[in-house]
């Protein structure tokens, strides 16, 4: 099974191929950079692993949330792509794809990114006995200083929103996180593993449905709201 994979939801652009169980892949901290990298980066993992295009399985991508624009990205290449090769779609939401950034332990995982205007993207998740994960709730965009989380004895919390809101994150833990790290990102080669078994299962969607997962509808502050900051 040859499985492509593209997330560009934050400041991280990466691609990978996953070619049976063998990996390749690219990722540059490379913002508003997006959209110049990566094509070429797919057409690199591709050339390194020997695979063309006509001979992928699927394309998998990071359905958001993260950056509008880099979201809209990751859609519109996968759908192109998906058009063009008429290959099925698997949408994977980056907070999972972030979650697999931190420790493979028995704790509960908070992956967060920063939204912006004060607020974080959310998720929380445990690592299951084959390494996926389980959803431990929706995913949601809001304060971080409100934020609500199941119960759990301990946690890790990985991604941006740590390094954004880190006091008022942790004010809601029952306990010091046993791991936290505010720079780590969603990455392909996390999409491409929480794919692989959907796409083995025949669960890929047609190219059309490769919709984004925005959260909010709003960008930014307005003026007004600047000032009341």
């Amino acid at each position: 099974m040859n499985l492509l994979a593209i997330e560009t939801a934050t400041e991280a652009c990466s691609v990978a191929l996953l070619r049976g169980d063998v990996l390749h892949e690219r990722s540059e901290l490379a913002p508003r950079r997006h959209a110049e990298l990566v094509l070429p980066m797919a057409e690199a993992v591709l050339a390194e692993a020997g695979v063309a295009r006509a001979q992928l399985h699927g394309i998998a991508f990071g359905r958001g949330p993260g950056a509008f624009t880099g979201v809209r990205l990751a859609v519109s290449v996968a759908q192109g792509l998906a058009l063009a090769l008429d290959l099925p779609v698997l949408p994977v939401s980056s907070l999972a794809a972030l979650a697999l950034e931190a420790p493979a332990d028995a704790a509960a995982i908070l992956a967060v990114i920063d939204a912006r205007m004060g607020e974080v993207y959310a998720g929380t998740f445990l690592r299951a006995d084959d390494g996926m994960l389980q959803a431990l709730g929706g995913e949601s965009v809001g304060a971080a200083a409100t934020l609500a989380l199941p119960a759990a004895a301990a946690w890790s919390v990985v991604g941006s929103g740590w390094g954004a809101y880190g006091d008022a994150l942790a004010a809601r833990l029952p306990s010091p996180p046993r791991w936290a790290e505010a720079d780590r990102y969603p990455q392909a080669r996390h999409v491409a593993r929480l794919a692989a078994p959907r796409l083995a299962a025949g669960q890929g969607l047609p190219a059309e449905q490769a919709l984004p997962v925005y959260l909010r509808d709003k960008v930014a502050l307005t003026l007004a709201e600047q000032q009341r900051a």
